[in-house]
């Protein structure tokens, strides 16, 4: 196998899909990867694909896709979600949970619902590099590195 590695699929947007991204992305898995590396990229990846879901795609259009690409490389995996919906400054909404839980003993639970931000702190935990980004085509890109 020659790296880099890059994979796409292509999925209607919905909860129904997951787990057939989630088995896409198992089918993509190499022995040099660290298995405890791969696990949490898939846990962002399906935070990540629910997210677009839920919150990018809410009221919109039943016919809207989301794309995904995941590239190997060497030494980090990187993910890439892109969604329709509205752009948001993820950096500030991220400092405005951290924000809201910092000084409190913070069941992470507690914040799942109603927009709590629980799938974008995972994120945040899990990626050495965290972005969300509009495009040219008007498309979201969320992008997911993880190093290893």
């Amino acid at each position: 196998m020659s790296l880099p590695q890059t994979t796409q699929f292509q999925v209607p947007s919905s909860l129904d899909t997951l787990a057939n991204v989630l088995s896409w992305f198992d089918q993509l898995y190499q022995s040099f990867i660290p298995k405890s590396a791969w696990i949490r990229c898939q846990l962002a990846l399906a935070e990540g694909f629910t997210n677009a879901v839920r919150h990018a795609h809410k009221g919109r259009s039943s016919d809207l896709y989301i794309d995904l690409e995941v590239t190997i490389l060497e030494r980090q995996l990187e993910i890439r979600i892109w969604d329709f919906g509205e752009p948001f400054d993820l950096v500030k909404k991220i400092k405005d949970i951290l924000a809201k839980t910092k000084d409190k003993p913070t069941d992470i639970n507690s914040l799942s619902c109603g927009g709590g931000g629980r799938g974008l702190l995972l994120m945040y935990d899990i990626a050495d590099y965290l972005s969300y980004e509009q495009g040219e085509d008007g498309r979201n890109c969320l992008l997911i590195i993880k190093q290893f």
